[in-house]
């Protein structure tokens, strides 16, 4: 099946259950990111720069968890800005990368903007969509990393999902669509993904620039914009990775996160979690040190003392005694006061992160950590060798997702409009239009909920 076709004739029932299973809890994973980030800095200056700068015109699509209108070229960019700053999304193994925090939200101010003038799209139409972005976002995120020496963040490859699924939602034709998968890839932002890990900051894995990339590229395309052939895509060097589309799914093979940090800091943080949930003892006041062994990328984290959000999240120590102090690491021990902590930083100085030969060996295969906890009375407590929680090989329950919906969301939603928002994804395959989903994501700011 070519590519084209495949955007063009897919429909979400098509896909296997459990694909489609995944998916919706893939769209309810990013929108309680989403919620969790509504408040925080990141996403209030990228709204207030969508506005400032994106105004609505002919066309609009309203901020999501705001319901401001802007252009969607602007939603694009504090959507992506905005899911890209509580670090909580899934990811991928083979891309190194996320496709969700930039494909939902551009495709959503895509569908806003339909609403707004006046065209009705169904739920199991959204779900075909975003299926077909986050798969073809994927299997163009794999393809890079096959083919490029360097590690580039996910906006680099996660603007061709939009293309796909936005030229669904649009009805381009094949040229034009070849166009715009060329625009995207050519402007397609190759941002080096580890000088980020070395210096974190707002811009995190460019998935405001992946959203603004896709959106932009589908409306130059519309424009007559003519762009080269998109080589993720059309090179004959990636042709496997595109070859059994339609037939195999490479959104299967998604990780979640359990915890809204660096997914290379999440199997410490999972080795943790057992160990305290063994030995109740574990606890901050008691701890006299901890050694993590890990491999080389995690080991760069470190983060004992950070300045900010984004250096919280980019961080390995500071997590792990945010989750040994507080029990739970949730939006709020990682932004905010909690970050300046006493009793989170008196932990997280305690702790010593080194370099795992083996494990470093075993990267990226495998993403492995092990915790050594030295209590105050003498007590060593060693964890296994570790993997992630949230893997697909450890993945998590339907529980441990809403509880962990609930626990971001909760930051910013009430109990009732967190439940609709379940209710409706999961109402989405019989649904006529995606207004009561909508409702929900773009009331204005202040409304009853």
């Amino acid at each position: 099946m070519s590519l084209y076709a495949f955007v063009r004739d897919f429909r979400f029932r098509d896909a296997p259950s459990h694909t489609r299973e995944l998916l919706q809890t893939c769209l309810l994973d990013i929108l309680g990111v989403a919620a969790g980030a509504r408040d925080n800095t990141t996403s209030q200056a990228l709204k207030q720069y969508a506005l400032s700068h994106y105004p609505a015109g002919k066309l609009a699509s309203r901020l999501l968890f705001d319901g401001r209108p802007v252009h969607p070229l602007g939603a694009a960019w504090a959507g992506g800005f905005s899911v890209d700053s509580l670090d909580a999304h899934e990811g991928h193994f083979t891309s190194k990368g996320h496709a969700g925090a930039t494909v939902v939200p551009a495709l959503l101010a895509i569908v806003d903007a339909c609403r707004e003038q006046g065209r009705s799209i169904s739920g199991e139409e959204l779900l075909s969509a975003l299926c077909i972005g986050y798969e073809t976002a994927l299997r163009a995120g794999a393809a890079l990393m096959a083919t490029a020496p360097e590690y580039h963040a996910s906006g680099a490859f996660s603007g061709v999902g939009v293309v796909c699924g936005g030229a669904r939602l649009l009805g381009l034709d094949e040229q034009r669509f070849r166009h715009a998968l060329g625009i995207a890839e050519y402007f397609g932002p190759r941002c080096p993904m580890m000088r980020l890990v070395d210096h974190p900051s707002m811009l995190r894995d460019a998935h405001g620039a992946g959203a603004y990339a896709g959106l932009n590229a589908l409306l130059l395309a519309q424009a007559g914009v003519t762009g080269a052939p998109a080589e993720t895509v059309e090179d004959e060097a990636v042709a496997a990775h595109w070859r059994d589309i339609g037939q195999r799914w490479e959104i299967d093979a998604q990780y979640f996160k359990p915890w809204p940090v660096c997914r290379w800091a999440q199997p410490a943080l999972t080795a943790m979690t057992r160990l305290m949930a063994e030995y109740p003892q574990i606890r901050g006041e008691n701890i006299e040190r901890i050694q993590v062994q890990t491999f080389h990328e995690s080991m760069r984290l470190q983060g004992h003392t950070p300045s900010n959000a984004d250096e919280a999240q980019y961080a390995l120590a500071f997590p792990l005694a945010a989750l040994v102090v507080r029990g739970q690491v949730g939006p709020l021990e990682v932004t905010g006061e909690a970050i300046h902590a006493p009793d989170i930083l008196a932990v997280s100085q305690r702790i010593d992160i080194v370099e795992s030969e083996e494990l470093s060996e075993r990267f990226p295969n495998e993403i492995l950590s092990r915790v050594v906890v030295q209590l105050k009375d003498g007590q060593a407590l060693t964890s296994p060798i570790t993997a992630a929680k949230g893997d697909p090989e450890t993945a998590m329950t339907r529980a441990e997702f809403l509880a962990k919906f609930s626990l971001l969301a909760g930051i910013s939603l009430a109990p009732e409009q967190r439940l609709g928002i379940e209710q409706a994804i999961a109402a989405l395959p019989g649904s006529a239009s995606c207004e009561t989903l909508f409702a929900l994501l773009f009331e204005q700011a202040g409304s009853p909920w």
